[in-house]
């Protein structure tokens, strides 16, 4: 079932959204080469604390996962396209990072990701970044009152396939409002014209994860970082979005 939300509680969620913005802004400034994950971790925990929210992710156990997750934030370098946990090792030089960050604030959630190098960055990475974020920026144009959910996923595939980049079809956005993962499920490629209709209400965390190399990935022994299975580099970004009848409204800006 797609609960549709009310303006007062867009409006909660949108407070969620930017706590997830501040947090992810401040772990960006603070990376570096020689940053461990872990202080970036503590750091989007400072932040969510200050401001009186919750971490969505410290603890989430859904039913794959074979333990709580450990952290506040997802830190997934280089192969790793999701769902990195934020362990004591340190960035190096040219390091491909992404960041995925999720908060609830008075019982409303919000949940979004960057990706950014760190030190001297490869074209390769710059080109992946861009790409991903220009397939973010077209699935957002496609939220419309009228459309289908189709038209999001087509949005997406177009600008990542068209750059020849893999997408595993395994992993997207989803519903987001009471609780982090609610209905429907958001794929990263579909047909426009088909699916869900889109409604004024409807809030969708849309991530598009863009690989450098094939579609193929593989869960690593830690039981939660999902890696590209050829080794190649990803790029995950992620905002809360609204449908409403003026358009897609981003949820998760500063």
């Amino acid at each position: 079932m797609i609960e549709l939300k009310t303006a007062a509680e867009l409006d909660a969620i949108r407070q969620a959204g930017r706590v997830v913005a501040a947090a992810l802004a401040a772990t960006r400034e603070h990376a570096a080469v020689g940053t461990s994950l872990r202080e970036l971790d503590d750091l989007a925990r400072t932040v969510i604390g200050e401001a009186g929210a919750e971490p969505l992710f410290l603890g989430y156990r859904p039913n794959w996962a074979p333990t709580p997750f450990p952290g506040v934030v997802c830190a997934s370098v280089n192969d790793a396209v999701v769902h990195g946990i934020p362990g004591p090792g340190r960035l190096a030089d040219g390091d491909l990072v992404s960041i995925d960050c999720g908060a609830r604030v008075d019982g409303w959630c919000a949940d979004a990701a960057i990706t950014f190098t760190v030190g001297t960055a490869r074209p390769g990475d710059l080109d992946l970044i861009r790409t991903t974020q220009q397939a973010l920026d077209d699935g957002i144009a496609a939220a419309r009152p009228g459309g289908r959910l189709g038209d999001i996923s087509h949005a997406i595939g177009l600008v990542g396939r068209s750059a020849g980049y893999g997408m595993p079809a395994s992993l997207g956005g989803h519903g987001i409002g009471r609780e982090m993962h609610e209905a429907p499920f958001v794929p990263n490629e579909g047909r426009a014209g088909r699916g869900t209709p889109l409604r004024p209400g409807m809030v969708l965390a849309l991530e598009p994860m863009l690989l450098a190399g094939g579609d193929a990935v593989a869960d690593a022994d830690d039981g939660w970082t999902v890696r590209t299975a050829d080794g190649g580099r990803a790029a995950h970004v992620e905002h809360t979005v609204a449908i409403t009848g003026n358009g897609p409204v981003v949820l998760t800006r500063p």
